[in-house]
């Protein structure tokens, strides 16, 4: 009897097959070229310094983006309120001495509305018209957020009182993977929809790292009858492990392809900061790709990879 015939790949090398998988395997296309797509619109987050040394740090990463004229750069508050007179001095700082648009984190924690009222006039005195409004982090030691008594008691609020003061553009938080402490994801995006009516004038999301977890959500929100531009956060990943667990807390998802990727690096800081690099453009470049035009980068006080980032995107210094 004569031996069963054989496929022609059976009879192939090791090599053949492997050209063989590249020839007939499915094409995939390739994102828009760099030249396709503009640069997108950028702004920046900073965080206000505690020490001399750090002061110095920022002002150092304040002045290696400025060229890049985002569209403003926010100045974040500390839980329970804990910098905000460092916010203040950071951001009026900014508005003096720069030619940048700063935004003022401000917050419903740990102040009657009477403060937090005194707070925004001297902003608006000031000359500062763009406030991120959150609910904001209970203190440290408290289990969960319980509102000030005579406080505003959550963003919503918080944002209506700001609108009675001045006209304030105001930005507000969204969540693509749901608030920690919401009930259900319609009710994350009715709070939304709350802060959106009481005047807000944008919502900056809580970072992701899937592409298609943010573009799900702004259809559901355009769908609730949101639209006013719902830009994401975009944080470049340079301490995984630190990622990782206030992911945990935060409700963001850190994707298993992540962990891959920074895997074996953790004391290899100037691999662990190309790998972050290319992971945020990548992306930003998807997003874009979807028809996204605008983005907030967490530049936790980092300037040198968030403007290789914005390099790689397109953005250039502007006289």
């Amino acid at each position: 009897m004569s031996p069963p015939a054989q496929s022609p790949k059976a009879n192939q090398s090791p090599k053949a097959k492997t050209l063989q998988s590249w020839l007939t395997g499915p094409r995939v296309g390739a994102l828009p070229s760099l030249t396709a797509m503009p640069a997108p619109l950028l702004s920046f987050e900073f965080f206000p310094p505690r020490t001399e040394a750090l002061e110095a740090q920022l002002w150092s990463c304040v002045k290696r983006l400025e060229p890049l004229r985002p569209r403003f750069v926010s100045v974040t508050y500390g839980a329970g309120g804990t910098t905000q007179a460092r916010t203040h001095a950071t951001v009026t700082r900014i508005l003096r001495e720069t030619s940048l648009t700063p935004a003022a984190h401000l917050t419903c924690v740990g102040a009657t509305r009477d403060e937090v009222d005194e707070v925004a006039r001297g902003y608006w005195e000031a000359g500062v018209r763009h406030i991120v409004a959150l609910r904001g982090d209970p203190p440290a030691g408290q289990a969960g957020y319980e509102p000030h008594p005579g406080g505003y008691a959550y963003a919503a609020d918080l944002v209506a009182g700001l609108k009675r003061i001045g006209d304030f553009e105001i930005s507000v938080a969204a969540y693509p993977e749901v608030h920690p402490t919401a009930t259900s994801p319609d009710d994350d995006l009715d709070n939304l929809k709350r802060k959106i009516d009481a005047g807000a004038t944008r919502a900056i999301t809580q970072y992701f790292f899937d592409a298609p977890t943010f573009l799900r959500f702004i259809d559901r929100a355009h769908a609730a009858g949101i639209t006013v531009p719902i830009v994401p956060g975009i944080l470049p990943v340079t301490n995984f492990g630190q990622v990782a667990k206030f992911s945990a807390m935060c409700g963001a998802k850190v994707p298993d392809w992540m962990a891959r990727l920074f895997d074996g690096l953790e004391e290899d800081a100037e691999t662990r900061r190309m790998v972050a690099a290319v992971v945020a453009a990548e992306q930003v470049r998807l997003l874009q790709a979807n028809g996204v035009d605008e983005f907030h980068f967490y530049t936790l006080n980092r300037p040198d990879l968030t403007y290789a980032i914005a390099h790689i995107l397109g953005a250039r210094p502007q006289g």
